[in-house]
């Protein structure tokens, strides 16, 4: 266990977006974050976005692999594309890699329906092949069950798909992307799937439910989430993935709370 604070990453995909992106980093190192996170920065130099990071004296702890063609979500479960995802997943550890990055999300994707039946051999092998790369990139590959109301037809959309990949895989290089937003849409009480899969968790993200905007309404209990994350001794990033109600700035109300239980956590320890 620690007794460190909670850290806090903002997506600068989703948030911050009143600024151009690379100007995103500092406003959100600004508000307070302690990391930043992206989906898909590769029309952007890594060297410059070192830069800017170190400027702004916080990290980039996750981008995505690229997501393939226009309208593709991800390539990792698509067969007869394995030739794209190594391209992808080079793509992402090269520029992670220059950038300081932490995680590659490996994005699934949506196969044909003729293909679902050949999708989770070709997901696990594509996964097998990256394991290698990741390791000499540094960097930990990170899989996402996605909820299908959001995005129909993705093929990692249940807990228990990625709990039976990354057994199977046997690679402390490959863990769970545990978005509370994603599971309380497709299998609710996150709280009863974190303790069942937090052995394997490698990164938390956060956003109400259903609406996926600032977690302070809905049907999640974030600060009880928070403090069951705090309490398991988490070290790695909490990221806030959501669409903000108006400018992110005037949405920030939560982090502020967030940070005064935690203290109180963290006072009340022996």
């Amino acid at each position: 266990m620690t007794n460190a604070p909670l850290r806090f990453s903002a997506n600068i995909s989703m948030l911050f977006l009143e600024a151009p992106f690379t100007e995103r980093i500092a406003a959100a190192a600004a508000a307070g974050f302690e990391a930043v996170e992206c989906h898909f920065p590769y029309d952007h130099a890594p060297q410059d976005i070192r830069a800017r990071l170190d400027d702004a004296g916080i990290m980039m702890n996750g981008v995505n692999t690229p997501p393939g063609r226009p309208g593709e979500f991800g390539l990792a479960a698509l067969p007869g594309r394995e030739d794209d995802f190594a391209r992808a997943l080079d793509a992402a550890l090269a520029w992670g890699a220059i950038a300081g990055v932490e995680t590659v999300h490996c994005m699934a994707g949506c196969p044909p329906e003729a293909d679902r039946g050949r999708a989770g051999d070709t997901f696990l092998a594509n996964l097998e092949r990256a394991i290698p790369a990741a390791r000499d990139a540094g960097l930990t590959l990170l899989i996402e069950p996605i909820n299908t109301r959001d995005r129909p037809g993705y093929f990692l959309c249940d807990p228990r798909q990625a709990q039976a990949l990354i057994a199977q895989l046997g690679s402390d290089r490959v863990r769970l992307m545990f978005d509370v937003y994603h599971m309380q849409l497709i299998t609710g009480d996150p709280l009863a799937r974190m303790e069942d899969l937090w052995p394997i968790i490698g990164h938390f993200q956060i956003a109400s439910a259903p609406l996926r905007r600032e977690p302070d309404e809905g049907e999640v209990d974030y600060p009880d989430v928070l403090a069951t994350i705090a309490s398991k001794g988490w070290s790695g990033f909490v990221a806030a993935e959501y669409h903000p109600r108006a400018r992110t700035q005037d949405g920030l109300a939560w982090l502020a709370a967030a940070r005064e239980n935690d203290r109180a956590r963290l006072r009340r320890r022996p």
